[in-house]
């Protein structure tokens, strides 16, 4: 009998029976007991002395630290001479508020951003300053525009309505990233400015110091610094990824002490409630598209404090850290595919360099090692591109990282995430099974308490279709009316015909874990209204070496409808011989058999004209229905899922 890996992230088994935590709030303030004020004080590496990069005149240094890429930088900012600066006219922000369409505005302001990284990349890898006047262009195009924000997130504005107010600034993710792109401009290209006309540097710092510096620490205001909330708020990816770009321009930027104390210290007590408001066990509830953004963005947060304190305040010898950043390994079925719950794509490339840089300072081979076998898949035979910060990261890592032995780790038999509620379970038949509890006002949230994927040879079969293309629906009080959000569309039963609620009481209870049967228990009664009527509705998951087991036994208070068991799949799906429904899809085979006694089943073409999903599963996906012939008060169902071989 061979020994398999087994993962139960953050505990050690005691029991055979291990019950998911909770959601609680830990007052764990790790950073702020890292370093009191005076410490971070003390520690503080001044005047960018703590830049690991070549000075601007190192022309062999830059030489080195590009490698390969540097003819690709000097292409791309060649392309980028001539380049017209876009205008984001005011009818590009009022598009969201009357449309819902973001990107009017954010695609000249991606261009423009684009753009300008290009050119700066370009000079750094030249060094000769042909590229330096259309930068001035692009900064000063920067400069005089009324925000930085993106339109989206102009509801953060005290003035009503997305229309930029000249009256004050808004610090989100766009306004971030932009300003962390100018604070390296500024740093590395003052004396080239300088020599043009000293206004240049002056007027960027200046819109620098108003925008990021004074509005980070003169306001409170915004959600994502969670200064002013309960146990019970919640803290999302907003929080590391505003704080990480924050952390930059302070860093390059502000050369008195005292008032870079003040500020890093400011970042810390944010960043400890973002820590303070995650699971131990590191499961990132909004899925593996959004890990680059919140234990990602962490990540980078953790190492530019290290980097500014000289390695004096550090927090990645912390379980939970090295747990959220596991996490998206473990989420990774393979081919490309990973566990998509909320608001995640079921096909993200990962961010392999992200990957290795966070497995190394953390000490996770698990990590290093995923890394290593998925270098080509993230892009990294092509220049790094994007967050200016992850570029110079790469680049500085990247003989590092491809000395890194490409050794595939071995799938773990099970992986159980206690507090999340997040369950993987594998067979030796190329099953990966993965469960949900939890509850149905998580961050990103999707209504999908009790729900499963099934994926066969890292194929998935029965999915969790993820979500569409943001538009201003996805973030107000219509989300729900958002067809992939309902948990009818999920692969979950509609109770009395009635499908689950959005909310925080709504959520799974009795949820237990039997590693050695391989079992996954959980009552989702609690996640459906009271008019569904619902005493109880107990689902069991348990995999055995060449099935699926599904059983649902439930106990209703009155007969108000039918029960209907909703399952979404994709490719050729066959429900003509009673009894069974029969999936194919690239190659992969399987059976779904139930109680022909009980269902009559239907089968639901659901046609998809939004790119974002169709890139994933193209054109159409199915819901297969199983609906009860009669009504009981209370009953048991059955189904079962094996694997067989493809008629495809």
């Amino acid at each position: 009998m061979k020994i398999r890996q087994v993962v139960k992230i953050g505990y050690v088994l005691f029991s055979k029976i291990t019950k998911a935590r909770p959601k609680a709030y830990c007052d764990r303030n790790f950073l702020q007991k890292e370093a009191d004020f005076k410490k971070l004080k003390s520690s503080l590496v001044m005047k960018q002395k703590w830049v690991p990069y070549p000075d601007y005149d190192d022309r062999d240094g830059w030489n080195r630290f590009l490698g390969p890429y540097k003819n690709d930088y000097i292409c791309r900012g060649e392309a980028c001479r001539g380049y017209v600066w876009k205008v984001v006219k005011a009818t590009d922000y009022m598009a969201y508020e009357r449309s819902g369409d973001q990107s009017a505005m954010e695609a000249p302001y991606g261009e423009n951003s684009r753009a300008l990284q290009d050119l700066f990349m370009a000079e750094l890898a030249e060094g000769k300053g042909r590229f330096v006047d259309q930068i001035i262009n692009g900064v000063f195009h920067c400069c005089e525009m009324t925000t930085w924000a993106l339109s989206a997130h102009l509801r953060l504005q005290k003035a009503k309505g997305y229309l930029p107010s000249h009256k004050e600034h808004v610090i989100d993710m766009g306004a971030g990233g932009l300003a962390s792109l100018l604070a390296w401009i500024y740093y590395y290209l003052k004396p080239l400015f300088d020599k043009q006309n000293p206004l240049i540097a002056e007027r960027l710092l200046s819109e620098l110091q108003t925008r990021i510096l004074d509005t980070y620490m003169n306001n409170n205001h915004f959600w994502w610094m969670a200064f002013d909330v309960t146990p019970r708020t919640r803290v999302n990816n907003w929080n590391p990824w505003c704080n990480f770009y924050v952390l930059q321009c302070f860093f390059l930027l502000e050369n008195n002490r005292n008032r870079l104390a003040k500020a890093v210290y400011r970042t810390m007590i944010s960043v400890d409630r973002f820590i303070n408001y995650t699971q131990g066990d590191g499961a990132c509830a909004e899925g593996p598209t959004y890990w680059s953004h919140a234990a990602g963005k962490l990540y980078d947060y953790l190492q530019l404090l290290y980097n500014g304190t000289a390695g004096a305040i550090s927090i990645f010898d912390k379980p939970i850290v090295r747990n959220m950043g596991e996490y998206i390994v473990r989420s990774y079925v393979g081919s490309g595919w990973v566990v998509n719950f909320a608001d995640a794509s079921a096909k993200t490339p990962g961010n392999a360099e992200l990957i290795f840089r966070y497995g190394k300072a953390v000490c996770s081979e698990v990590m290093t090692s995923h890394a290593a076998c998925n270098r080509c898949v993230s892009g990294s035979e092509t220049a790094p591109v994007g967050d200016i910060f992850r570029v110079f990261e790469t680049l500085f890592y990247r003989e590092e990282f491809y000395k890194v032995a490409s050794v595939p780790n071995k799938k773990p038999v099970y992986v159980w995430y206690p507090e999340t509620c997040f369950c993987y379970m594998t067979n030796q038949a190329g099953f990966f099974v993965a469960i949900k509890g939890g509850y149905n006002n998580e961050s990103h949230n999707h209504n999908d308490v009790g729900t499963f994927s099934l994926y066969l040879n890292s194929i998935p079969v029965f999915i969790d279709v993820g979500v569409g293309t943001y538009t201003r629906k996805t973030f107000s009080n219509e989300r729900y009316s958002i067809w992939t959000m309902q948990s009818d569309y999920h692969n979950l039963p509609m109770i009395n015909g009635i499908p689950q609620c959005h909310g925080e009481n709504y959520r799974a209870t009795d949820v237990a874990f039997s590693p050695e049967r391989m079992c996954l228990s959980m009552n989702i009664g609690k996640a459906y209204p009271f008019y569904a009527n619902v005493k109880k509705w107990n689902r069991v998951y348990t995999l055995h070496e060449n099935s699926l087991r599904i059983e649902d036994s439930f106990s209703l208070s009155k007969l108000s409808g039918a029960n209907k068991i909703n399952f979404l799949m994709w490719g050729k799906v066959d429900i003509s011989e009673p009894g069974t429904i029969v999936v194919d899809i690239q190659g992969q085979r399987v059976m779904l058999e139930y109680e022909e006694e009980l269902f009559e089943p239907t089968i639901e073409t659901i046609c998809i004209d939004d790119k974002q999903l169709s890139d994933v599963w193209g054109c159409q996906i199915y819901r297969v229905s199983l609906n009860a012939l009669k009504q009981t008060l209370t009953g048991s169902y059955t189904y079962t899922i094996t694997s067989a071989k493809s008629e495809i």
